[in-house]
């Protein structure tokens, strides 16, 4: 017969074994946690050393202009011309370190128009690569002059630390400088493309005039978005009432002609687009039969 004593003390010892386990397992599970976080963070600590590094090892270049920047990391990209949209993350602080904005601190990057933002970041951004991360020291001159802005005061010197992440492809741009080299294709001083389909005969018209006619209109990637054809009537208008690119467009031509149009966004709708139809900075493409003169 079993003593009662090694019945009781095996029955204490399998859910006491279990605790053990668990409580094992809990403290390994916590140690790798533990470990993984440190990982994180001594790897984001030796990316920073590693910036700081290189901050204090380059050189701080100056351009002819004041501006002055030092090269955080080289990127391997494209780098964008004044005329391009970039995307970017970035920092930027007043000379005694006083943060005024930051992308990082909303969480997501910011996408401009290089052209429409002041001139040490025009300048200085088309240094860059994709991937690149500078620092700058913007001159007053360069940035928001006497009057200042917002948290900036008059005649500040900020700095900037920016990651260019990516140069957006201006694709109407890219569509007219590939479409100017083809057979048949001319441009005028403004920058319209056209092509002659069929030369006409009559009058042509003044930019004062109205003219009849009929046309289809889409966007580069063959969109249609208009189209008097399709809605089997032409159009009667006055030429000073439509867009840049038709009014000097049409002038060019004779009653009967033909004509296929490549018309830049400044010509057409620009950064506002047309609601429902036509995107902002849409670069379009028009065929047009100058029916009559009125």
């Amino acid at each position: 017969m079993a003593d009662p004593i090694t019945e009781i003390i095996k029955k204490i010892t399998k859910p006491a074994v279990s605790v053990i386990v668990s409580v094992i397992v809990s403290v390994i599970v916590s140690m790798a946690l533990v470990l993984f976080i440190t990982a994180c963070s001594d790897k984001e600590q030796k990316t920073r050393d590693k910036e700081q590094k290189v901050s204090s090892e380059n050189k701080v270049h100056t351009t002819e202009s004041g501006l002055k920047y030092e090269i955080l990391r080289e990127g391997t990209g494209s780098s964008p011309t004044a005329d391009d949209s970039v995307t970017v993350n970035y920092e930027g602080r007043l000379m005694d370190g006083t943060k005024f904005d930051s992308s990082y601190d909303r969480g997501e990057p910011i996408t401009f128009p290089l052209n429409r933002v002041i001139k040490g970041w025009t300048e200085g951004l088309q240094l860059m690569k994709e991937g690149a991360k500078y620092k700058f020291t913007i001159p007053s001159k360069l940035a928001y002059g006497e009057q200042g802005g917002g948290p900036i005061p008059p005649n500040a010197d900020l700095i900037f630390t920016v990651e260019l992440l990516k140069v957006n492809v201006d694709e109407g741009k890219a569509f007219l400088e590939k479409n100017r080299t083809k057979p048949g294709v001319k441009t005028t001083a403004s920058g319209l493309q056209y092509k002659v389909l069929l030369e006409g005969t009559g009058k042509s018209p003044k930019a004062t005039d109205r003219v009849t006619v009929n046309y289809e209109g889409t966007l580069i990637d063959g969109t249609k978005f208009d189209s008097s054809y399709d809605r089997g009537e032409p159009i009667d208008f006055g030429l000073n009432q439509v867009i840049r690119g038709w009014t000097e467009g049409l002038q060019l031509m004779k009653e009967g002609a033909k004509y296929k149009f490549f018309i830049p966004s400044d010509l057409a709708y620009g950064p506002q687009g047309s609601p429902g139809a036509i995107p902002p900075n849409a670069t379009l493409i028009f065929t047009v039969e100058l029916i009559r003169v009125n």
